[in-house]
């Protein structure tokens, strides 16, 4: 699909038709040669080796878009000084990509980290890139780049031996330096690119350093810019500032789905310094700071009209009944293995429904662009986990090439899937265009919470069958909007029937961490649990008893193991699930305590035994599971949006429950370090199982199954 083509799905989606998984399209990370000249990308990096890597038969070159070239363009430049710059389309949003990316090429250059810089996200000077979305950075980009850094240090020990008039054979590439053993001659990599500009084509056949032989990759490195990071020196988007700028913001309808009748700005326009700029039902306003803005917009007198909308107590019953008819399995469809109708028809099924709330993204850093015309080239400055897509956006919005459009991705304040599309960055260019300077927006956190999309809302219908042996024989499972992602069991049943129904959703949705992963493991693991109940057998066996995958239980097993199954303490609630998803196989258990006269839910301890393949970084894979284990949190026990007819009722923090620090459980990582396998992607994964485990720990411990998410906002009930 072509960012075009891509773009349409997104103003469809706008104009209330299913939106799909944005990171679960078909066309997944594709790459595609960057558009910058030769002579435009050497005067970027200056003199020095540039590697272009052509890629041959590959798992991810299968993932590329139809149509699009089977070469990638990943790039790698040596300067004189023995500096090494890399270029890559992947953004750094909070998940640690930036260092994980560059120890790949510090392991196959033998160079010292301290020598490698990352260019990210940077649209006239990175490849292209589909998007930093669905744990794709680690398995796609860190193998490009792998094999790219693999061929620049071959291509380094050519130029040596041409040099030295030796065997290539004996030269050895190590700390930023080429040396031959023999004669002891060394020389750091610099000295032999000087005054070159050197482009290579390197096929897919260059050998990359196995797992068990890593010396970079496979330890935990610092994080890369992390002082910057957290003494404030690093500018993210909200921070930019551009000469004779100006701040902008926009007139917001009165609820959702609304057009304008009519706006009177005269007061707004009165106003010192304030610019009114009016196009359709688009007005904003530009002025000399943000506080202005601000009373510029609350000053415009405007009407709205817009057609009655559900609202959040009816939405699963809306969702059910507005369906749509599509076909594939992205947008609908069934998947189905035997035959369940008979094994239904012939016992006592066990039928459950599981709810998902619509909650929001919440990053720490609300959206924010700042945007500057010159000479009909438009730069935008924005947080964004699609550089190359808001490129699109731009381009299309103002029909003009997108070689005219620049985009720069500041490492940015959270994402969670919530920053695929550049709302903020079309309104900055917008103003910027009719005020003929740069203009900065930022939205506010109730604009965040209002016009950003969520994660979709979902209703699940679960029936099953299983053997007085624990042997499940029969499922069946249809999740009505959520979306598919880990929608198949992992368990070994043989009759299954399987459905996802996309339906029309009154509120914008979208990707979020982990999505529908989230919603499927959360039904299904509740169901398992279920089911295991209803054959007395205790949940943990019962799982093991219906798996198969060794990988998954061996993370069952190493779960299990270090949370002490076996010796649960009496008085407390114990829960478990599991599950595989995106490269991933993990478990989680959760103890909880039932608290006070509210019957209040204190979860103790999460315990999360987590196989991506072999671990990149120990300290940031524990860093993110631990981290989607608070975000699972919120999203299990407080997290919903409420709203009626088309007005959000909880747009501010002060009234969206977000997990405190007093919520803290412990939580614990077992890593399982698996350096037979290629490495997965982990920013998601950790994140899916959260609600299920305390969901279940909560039945363990009152007797109440609960099956909406969030599980007890105020209380299990009695």
């Amino acid at each position: 699909m072509s960012e075009r083509a891509f773009h349409s799905t997104l103003i469809e989606a706008d104009e209330g038709c299913f939106e799909p998984e944005r990171y679960e399209l078909r066309s997944e990370p594709g790459f595609q040669p960057c558009e910058m000249s030769r002579r435009a990308f050497l005067q970027t990096v200056g003199v020095g080796l540039v590697v272009v890597l052509a890629l041959g038969e590959s798992p991810a070159a299968d993932a590329a878009p139809r149509g699009a070239p089977q070469e990638i363009g990943a790039w790698i430049h040596i300067d004189e000084n023995s500096r090494i710059t890399v270029f890559t389309g992947k953004v750094e949003v909070g998940q640690g990509i930036r260092t994980s990316l560059a120890q790949a090429v510090a392991e196959e250059l033998r160079a010292p980290m301290s020598s490698i810089e990352l260019v990210m996200g940077d649209t006239d000077l990175t490849p292209y890139d589909m998007g930093t979305f669905g744990s794709r950075s680690t398995p796609d980009m860190g193998s490009r780049l792998q094999k790219a850094a693999a061929a620049a240090r071959e291509l380094l020990r050519d130029l040596a031996a041409a040099q030295w008039k030796v065997d290539r054979t004996r030269l050895v590439v190590r700390d930023g330096k080429v040396t031959d053993p023999v004669t002891g001659a060394s020389t750091p990599i610099g000295k032999l690119t000087r005054g070159e500009k050197l482009v290579k084509t390197i096929l897919d056949t260059v050998p990359t350093t196995p797992a068990d032989r890593w010396t970079i990759e496979g330890t935990s490195v610092p994080r890369v810019t992390g002082h910057e990071m957290v003494t404030g020196k690093h500018r993210y988007a909200s921070n930019i500032m551009r000469p004779g700028m100006l701040h902008g913001s926009v007139l917001r309808a009165d609820r959702l789905n609304a057009s304008l009748v009519n706006a009177d700005t005269t007061a707004a326009a009165a106003m010192p310094g304030v610019t009114v700029v009016r196009d359709g039902d688009f007005i904003g306003v530009t002025a000399p700071d943000t506080t202005t803005a601000a009373n510029a917009v609350a000053a415009i007198k405007s009407e709205w009209k817009a057609p009655p909308q559900p609202s959040s107590t009816t939405i699963y019953d809306y969702l059910k009944t507005h369906s749509a008819e599509s076909s594939g399995w992205e947008r609908g469809g069934a998947r189905e293995t035997g035959s369940v109708d008979p094994v239904f028809a012939a016992g006592k099924p066990l039928k459950a429904t599981y709810t998902i709330a619509y909650i929001a993204h919440t990053p720490m850093e609300p959206r924010a662009a700042v945007a500057e015309w010159s000479n009909g080239k438009l730069t935008v400055w924005t947080g964004t986990q699609r550089p190359f897509g808001v490129r699109s956006e731009l381009a299309t919005t103002f029909q003009i090439p997108e070689e005219q459009v620049h985009v720069i991705m500041p490492d940015t304040g959270g994402g969670y899937g919530g920053k695929h599309t550049g709302e903020v960055a079309v309104e900055a260019a917008r103003l910027a265009k009719a005020v003929g300077k740069p203009v900065k927006v930022r939205w506010t956190r109730e604009e965040e919470f209002t016009w950003a999309y969520f994660r979709p809302a979902g209703v699940i219908d679960v029936t099953s069958v299983a053997a007085p042996d624990g042997s499940i024989t029969a499922w069946e499972f249809h999740n009505y909007n959520s979306g598919s992602s880990g929608i198949g069991p992992p368990y070994d049943i043989p009759n299954q029937r399987i459905e996802f129904h996309p339906a029309k959703s009154p509120l914008r949705q979208g990707s979020y961490r982990a999505l529908a992963a989230s919603a499927n493991h959360f039904a299904r693991e509740s169901h398992i649990d279920e089911l295991a109940h209803s054959v007395k057998m205790d949940p943990l066996k019962f799982r093991l008893r219906n798996l198969k995958d060794e990988r998954l239980l061996a993370a069952v097993n190493a779960g299990a193991d270090h949370f002490g199954w076996d010796k649960r303490t009496p008085g407390l609630g114990y829960g478990m699930a599991c599950g595989t998803e995106k490269g991933s196989f993990l478990s989680t258990f959760a103890e909880v305590g039932i608290e006070g006269p509210a019957r209040r839910v204190r979860v103790h301890r999460l315990v999360t035994a987590f196989d991506c393949g072999a671990i990149v970084n120990p300290a940031e894979l524990r860093s993110q599971i631990e981290g989607a284990a608070m975000m699972g949190l919120g999203g299990a026990l407080f997290e919903a949006m409420r709203f009626e007819n088309g007005k959000i009722l909880n747009g501010r923090l002060s009234e969206y429950r977000v997990p405190r620090f007093s919520d803290m459980p412990s939580i614990e990582a077992v890593l399982i370090d698996r350096k037979d396998q290629p490495s997965a992607g982990a920013g998601e994964t950790g994140l899916m199982l959260i609600p299920a485990a305390i969901g279940n720990a909560i039945f363990n411990a009152t007797g109440v199954r609960l099956r909406s998410m969030p599980l007890a906002p105020k209380g299990v009930p009695a």
